[in-house]
């Protein structure tokens, strides 16, 4: 008997007026299929309307970030045969409206990332001179240059739930990514930036972001940090004259 991957996949389609459900699909198996091929094959011969994001199919983008089996995968990295015991549910991004089905509007991820400056700002306009970086340097950003903007820890934290101005441990981690670099020069201003009521200290430090990291970083590890620059920068700040 040939094997089939079991999924169970939630829909939703603004326009029926229905509303959300899920679906069976029973997808024919091969080897090394990931679960974003089965998402592929369903939509190319078994239900059209399926819809879901994509772009690279190689873990870079970010973009078919969703549940899985019970935690934030990406779906071209996962593999099918975790479906093939018993029927696995996969679901959108949480705490981000959902558009369509597996589909959810990113707009209010993409607006706490901007809001923390993600760029290198050198202090000299325009700069003076080459900023270079010792291996030690570059080492610094180790844990924290690799993410991919994937919203599987927004997805998961507790606090973007119920407070919608949080920053998320995504834009935090990002934050901290420049903080650390040795190449910029505005360390006040972004350490004030994520040190309010929705910053830093509304973090509860539940470490489901690090969990849910597909590319094994640590947000939680980088609020902390910021949280212990944060103090010891505005606590040791003198007095203005």
């Amino acid at each position: 008997m040939a094997k089939t991957v079991k999924l169970k996949i939630f829909r939703f389609d603004p326009d029926n007026g229905k509303g959300p459900t899920f679906d069976d699909f029973d997808v024919p198996y091969s080897e090394g299929m990931t679960i974003l091929d089965c998402l592929f094959h369903i939509q190319g011969h078994m239900d059209p309307s399926l819809a879901f994001r994509v772009s690279c199919r190689a873990g870079v983008c970010g973009s078919c970030a969703m549940h899985i089996g019970g935690r934030y995968r990406l779906a071209c990295e996962t593999q099918a045969s975790i479906a093939l015991s018993s029927r696995t549910a996969i679901r959108p991004l949480a705490h981000l409206q959902v558009l369509r089905d597996l589909v959810v509007d990113m707009k209010p991820f993409w607006a706490q990332y901007k809001r923390i400056m993600p760029y290198l700002m050198p202090g000299t306009t325009p700069p003076g001179k080459e900023f270079l970086q010792s291996p030690a340097d570059r080492d610094r950003l180790e844990n924290v240059v690799d993410c991919i903007l994937c919203s599987s820890c927004h997805a998961s934290c507790p606090m973007t739930a119920s407070d919608e101005s949080y920053i998320g441990p995504a834009a935090l981690l990002k934050a901290n990514r420049f903080v650390v670099d040795t190449r910029d020069h505005n360390l006040e201003q972004r350490l004030e930036m994520v040190s309010d009521g929705h910053g830093v200290w509304r973090c509860h430090t539940v470490f489901n972001c690090s969990l849910a990291c597909p590319k094994q970083l640590d947000p939680a590890a980088s609020i902390a940090n910021l949280k212990r620059m944060s103090t010891k920068h505005f606590l040791c700040k003198p007095e203005p004259k």
